[in-house]
This record gives C-alpha cells, sequence and structure tokens, in this order.
C-alpha cells in the first residue's frame, strides 16, 4: 500500500471519529478578515543560541526550560510507537528507542553533541531524545506562502501542522500529541558573535530547521511529503549503514547558516542527497524570488517559481503542485481562494495572517501560525487553536 492510500483509508476512518463537531468538504467558509492583532497570550517566547558555544551547551536554557514539555511529548511519541509495535515502522521505532544513543554516534557534528546536551539538560534518554527529533521529519502537515506586495517587497508565512495520526481525542475533538507540541513552540535567534545569523521558529528540543528567516537575504519552510519512498525508508538505510544523505532538518539548519543568497539556498536544497522527500519553499529578497522545490530523495524533481504560480505568490500545502490534493486534505483550494480574495495590495502581516487563520487553512493539527518578512529581518509566531466546528485536518 503506499503512502497515499493509506493516507486515503486512515482520513476515510477519522471522519467516523469526528461525531458531529468538525468540518468536511466542500467548505463554506468565510475568509476571516478580523484575526490580526492575535491574543497576547498565543505569543511565543524568544530564545538566544549562541553557536560560539560548544555544541553540548548551545540548547541548555531551552531544554532546561521546557523540560517537563519536552517530556510529556516524548512520552506521548512512545505510547503511540508501542502501539506500532506490530507492524514494521513499530519494529524501526523501537529500535530507534533502544539504539538511540548509538545512532547519535554516527550524526555529524554539531548535531550529535547538541543532543547529547539537550538529554543532559532535560534528563531524558539520549535515544528518546534522537527519537524526537526524528519524529517532526515524518508527521509534519502544512500550509506555507510567498507572497509579494506591490512594492516587490516579500512576505513569508506558514501554519506548522503537527500530529497527524497521534491520538484523535473523540470527546474533546482534539490531537493529543498537537495540545502538548504548543506549550514547546519557541522562538530562536541562532548568533555567532554577538549578532543573529538566522531567526527560526521551534519545538523546543528539536535542533533542526522547519521554519526560518535570514534576515535581508531569504526565507525557508519545509512541508512533508507523502510519497511511497518515505522518511522511514532512509532511516532504516541510516540504521543499516548507508549514509549518502542528509537528515532533512540538518540540511535546512545548514542552509540557514551557509547559503549567502536565495540562489545558493535553492542550489543547497535542490542538489543535496536526502533522507526523505520534502517540499522545501523559499523566498529570496527581490520582487520574484519565490519558488517550491519537490524533492525526493536524491536530488529536486521540480523548481516550481513564483512567476508560473500566480505572479504576485506561490502557494504549497502537501501536495505535488501538479497534481490534485486528496479530497478529505484539500486546503490548497480555500487557500487560494482567501489569498485572491486578500489580493495583492493588501500583502502584509496582517493580511496574511488572517489567511491562515481561516479554516481549514487553520484546523484541528495547527500549532502555529509564522510570519517573516525579509528586509526588515520580522519573525514573529503565535499559537494557533481552531474552534469547533473545524476540520480535524
Amino acid at each position: 500500500m503506499t503512502d497515499t492510500m493509506w493516507l486515503s483509508v486512515v482520513l476515510s476512518l477519522s471522519v467516523l471519529f469526528c461525531v458531529g463537531n468538525c468540518q468536511f468538504p466542500p467548505f463554506n467558509e468565510t475568509c476571516i478578515s478580523n484575526a490580526y492583532p492575535p491574543n497576547k497570550t498565543h505569543a511565543v517566547p524568544w530564545y538566544t543560541i549562541n553557536l560560539d558555544l560548544p555544541a553540548k551547551q548551545r540548547w541548555t536554557q531551552v531544554g532546561q526550560d521546557k523540560k517537563a514539555g519536552i517530556k510529556k511529548l516524548v512520552n506521548t511519541f512512545l505510547d503511540f510507537a508501542k502501539a506500532w509495535s506490530k507492524n514494521a515502522t513499530g519494529r524501526v521505532v523501537d529500535f530507534l528507542i533502544n539504539e538511540g544513543s548509538k545512532i547519535d554516534e554516527t550524526l555529524p557534528q554539531p548535531y550529535a553533541d547538541e543532543m547529547r546536551g539537550l538529554a543532559d539538560a532535560t534528563g531524558i534518554p539520549l535515544g528518546e531524545i534522537v527519537l524526537y527529533n526524528i519524529f517532526y521529519e515524518l508527521f509534519t502537515v502544512c500550509t506555507s506562502i510567498v507572497a509579494e506586495d506591490p512594492t516587490g517587497k516579500l512576505y513569508h508565512v506558514r501554519n506548522l501542522d503537527f500530529g497527524l495520526f497521534l491520538g484523535w481525542d473523540i470527546k474533546t475533538k482534539t490531537w493529543e500529541v498537537t495540545d502538548a507540541l504548543r506549550p514547546t513552540v519557541v522562538n530562536l535567534d541562532f548568533q555567532r558573535n554577538g549578532k543573529t545569523v538566522f531567526k527560526s521558529v521551534n519545538f523546543a528540543g528539536y535542533i533542526g530547521i522547519l521554519t526560518a528567516i535570514k534576515p535581508g537575504i531569504f526565507t525557508l519552510t519545509m512541508n512533508e511529503r507523502f510519497n511511497k519512498d518515505g522518511g522511514y525508508i532512509g532511516v532504516v538505510e541510516w540504521i543499516l549503514g548507508i549514509r549518502t544523505g542528509k537528515w532533512m532538518g540538518f540540511l535546512t539548519r545548514e542552509t540557514m547558516e551557509k547559503a549567502g543568497s536565495y540562489q545558493e539556498a535553492v542550489a543547497m536544497l535542490s542538489e543535496t542527497e536526502m533522507l526523505a522527500p520534502a517540499y522545501f519553499i523559499v523566498g529570496g529578497n527581490k520582487s520574484g524570488e519565490g519558488c517550491v522545490i519537490t524533492r525526493s530523495w536524491e536530488k529536486a524533481l521540480d523548481v516550481w517559481r513564483m512567476e508560473q504560480a500566480n505572479k504576485w505568490y506561490i502557494l504549497e500545502t502537501n501536495y505535488d503542485h501538479w497534481e490534485e490534493p486528496l479530497f478529505l486534505d484539500d486546503r490548497r483550494t480555500p487557500a487560494h481562494k482567501c489569498m485572491q480574495k486578500t489580493s495583492s495590495k493588501n500583502v502584509s502581516i496582517k493580511g496574511l495572517f488572517n489567511v491562515l487563520s481561516s479554516k481549514p487553512v487553520l484546523n484541528k493539527l495547527t500549532t502555529y501560525s509564522a510570519l517573516m518578512q525579509v528586509n526588515s529581518g520580522h519573525l514573529e509566531s503565535w499559537l494557533q487553536y481552531c474552534p469547533d466546528p473545524c476540520q480535524p485536518f
């Protein structure tokens, strides 16, 4: 069974669990126009990651402050891992739980030492920290948009949806992991010599990059790409000693640190062999610089540029742009509807947050919305909650 077939089956079953308080296609939701500014209680805290420190010390403050949330998430992940223990996926997870500390020894630096430092700061076994990081490469369902205002200024925004298949609570109509994740969301300022290298939005304890801005240069988000050759195969190959590809989170981290331009970022993300397929959404600092990179393990299958899309914006969820999205998971069509209603003249932090806050772009899996403007280096993020009736994914 392919990943797409499996997704169809599970999503269809999820319909049965929703019991009256959820929303499903066709969507009649009105595009929101008054969501910004959000409630201040939904603001995300900031931390500095000092890249001049030894790798084991960089995450100490984050780990200590957020250890209760990280521990809760790790335990939740482990509960679901046990539920999968009778199939191939479960056996991989069991192996990672038991042998994760040995896997850490095979990871490149500084990431191996950063995970060791997190284990020390949180009191969580190293193998579980490794497993915790791997989960983010396999369960991320998102919406990302790069848009241009009439002056040529570029904005890059995203909803990070996480927790699909991980604990739907019929009574509360929520995903267990999604609820547990929100308290761990942090904004990070990665600095060297006291100056910002890049900024990101992370789940505390995850050392890779899913959402980030290199001020004045480029912006980046990563979306999961469902594929029959999914991430678990890459993990298995790594365990077996086939290590020619990069972990997705390490590749994005290196891109944020090393790429000096939009073009360099696109090249790195297009040409580097990886462990799993993905979509990389990249925005530059000049008019028209926006693209979606559709990745296989080996290389880019397609680089779809803003000029080929909608001229003033480009939008990606979790399906190849040349294919129709799964009927039960069509966030793309409503997102386009709201972007067209917003129009280029209203492209701004406020206008784009309204799009991200419109159902089903906003759904029960949405943990946070991130808003970036490259020229000013602006990054803000907000915890998101979807009031009923709301689509579960």
